[in-house]
């Protein structure tokens, strides 16, 4: 397999590596095998969820606790719309 990257990314690549002390190609290889694991747990996440949802177990809102409030608030109003979608200051 072949990844092709702008000279401006592999310059950054290659700063990280440098920093990191492995080779650019592995730290490639190793961010990408950690994308590809989060993915599959993020993934099987949302499949468990979706069954859950399919069988009618749900939680009350109550039981979700102050994170999930918190996310839905910001996330509620991160928008404006009538600013053409930009994020607002909080």
């Amino acid at each position: 397999m072949e990844v092709r990257f702008t000279p401006e990314e592999e310059a950054r690549i290659a700063e990280i590596a440098t920093q990191e002390g492995v080779a650019p190609a592995e730290l490639v290889k190793d961010a990408a095998m950690r994308l590809l694991e989060e993915d599959t747990r993020f993934r099987a996440g949302v499949r468990k969820g979706i069954e859950q949802a399919n069988r009618g177990e749900f939680i009350e809102e109550e039981e979700m606790g102050p994170a999930s409030s918190e996310c839905s608030n910001r996330d509620a109003g991160s928008l404006d719309v009538r600013g053409g979608g930009r994020p607002r200051a909080h």
